[in-house]
């Protein structure tokens, strides 16, 4: 297992931007960018959005239909803008992008403070599930997954990427943390009913089991496509506390701070990341 990266950090920022993205992109980013702002001016050094940031909407063809194909679309120009503009580390917790085979990808964005993007992660687990209310989501569908774990090291902590659907399978976590990931980012956009249900346990859990921060940054209310998600942002600690919590579902601004040594200090506390996991990952220098 590697440990925390040596470097002069100190206690640094995170904040969490909870959204109630709709179906226009443009909205959306306006929207975004607005509440990230209101982040940097509030000290944040850090910021995570939701999943599904640049648009949340069922109606897959319609959401296809509006993207360009590949990454050079108005939302990457204007998130490293955003990014470079307050100076901070800027992950945009995924976007719909629209690939060569006309499926999509839920692909994060890490951007450095300077605008460039510093890292990308593909969700891996499709959210194919059918619930009780009568919802059916079948993300694969629509998604082509990821097949890659992705570790970011930064000046600031090393960042675990992951979205939404991934926080139900420890095994991800547990090879980021024993990559040396110090801060899980977790961005979702939780239907309500999982939510209510699993939200704060799995992130908890998570926290718990690799002693490592987590930032989930989530949608939250009810969609212009019609759906329901369950808010909630939170930021936990490696010892499984709540640092701070978006108390409703309305879009904001949640904001702790990430002491990277906290992290050492739990997993020296209780050493289960001694043993070996066979997941691989693909580790960034940013």
């Amino acid at each position: 297992m590697d440990d925390a990266f040596d470097s002069d950090r100190t206690v640094f920022k995170a904040a969490c931007v909870q959204l109630r993205s709709g179906i226009d992109r443009a909205r959306n980013v306006a929207d975004a960018v607005a509440l990230i702002g209101e982040a940097a001016q509030r000290g944040a050094h850090f910021i995570v959005t939701p999943e599904m940031t640049n648009a949340v909407d069922r109606n897959a063809e319609r959401l296809a239909a509006s993207l360009p194909e590949g990454e050079e679309i108005e939302e990457v120009r204007a998130f490293s803008a955003a990014a470079s503009e307050n100076g901070v580390f800027l992950l945009i917790g995924s976007m719909a992008i629209r690939r060569g085979d006309g499926r999509l990808a839920n692909r994060s964005f890490l951007f450095g403070p300077d605008g460039s993007i510093a890292a990308r992660y593909d969700k891996i687990h499709m959210f194919d599930v059918s619930l009780e209310n009568g919802e059916t989501w079948r993300e694969s569908r629509i998604y082509h997954p990821g097949d890659q774990a992705v570790l970011v090291r930064t000046p600031l902590a090393a960042f675990g990427l992951s979205i939404c659907y991934d926080v139900r399978f420890p095994h991800l976590y547990r090879a980021l943390a024993r990559a040396g990931a110090e801060v899980m980012c977790v961005p979702a956009a939780f239907t309500r009913q999982t939510g209510k249900a699993h939200w704060k346990a799995l992130l908890t859990a998570r926290a718990i089991e690799c002693g490592a921060f987590v930032a989930a940054a989530a949608q939250g209310g009810v969609h212009e496509d019609g759906r329901e998600t369950f808010g909630h942002s939170v930021i936990i600690s490696p010892w499984g506390d709540i640092l701070t919590e978006a108390r409703g579902d309305e879009p904001g601004v949640i904001l702790a701070e990430i002491d990277p040594l906290r992290v050492k200090k739990a997993r020296a506390q209780i050493p289960s990341l001694a043993l070996e996991t066979a997941v691989k990952v693909l580790t960034i220098e940013a």
